[in-house]
């Protein structure tokens, strides 16, 4: 157990983050903790978060895949590959 002095809204800040990437604070804590004792250093970075336009394409490509539109299947060999793209049903 482990008890800090923190802001509030940083406390809520935090919280949200981690809820929206799934996980609850204490294992943020925990994860950095662990960091900082076997490197002896911490590093702090934000995931890049994409504009509208990216976004819309990214979407548009997970529908695409989830319903197998506009990809290939897999290939154990680039002579079929390169055959599938040749026959035109890229």
């Amino acid at each position: 157990m482990l008890s800090i002095k923190t802001e509030v809204s940083l406390k809520r800040a935090a919280q949200q983050i981690a809820k929206d990437i799934g996980v609850p604070l204490s294992t943020i804590v925990n994860a950095q903790l662990k960091s900082f004792i076997a490197e002896r250093k911490l590093t702090l970075r934000a995931p890049e978060i994409p504009n509208a336009k990216t976004r819309k394409i990214l979407d548009e490509a997970r529908e695409d895949f989830r319903k197998g539109r506009n990809t290939s299947p897999g290939f154990d060999n680039m002579d079929d590959a390169i055959a599938w793209l040749e026959a035109g049903d890229a």
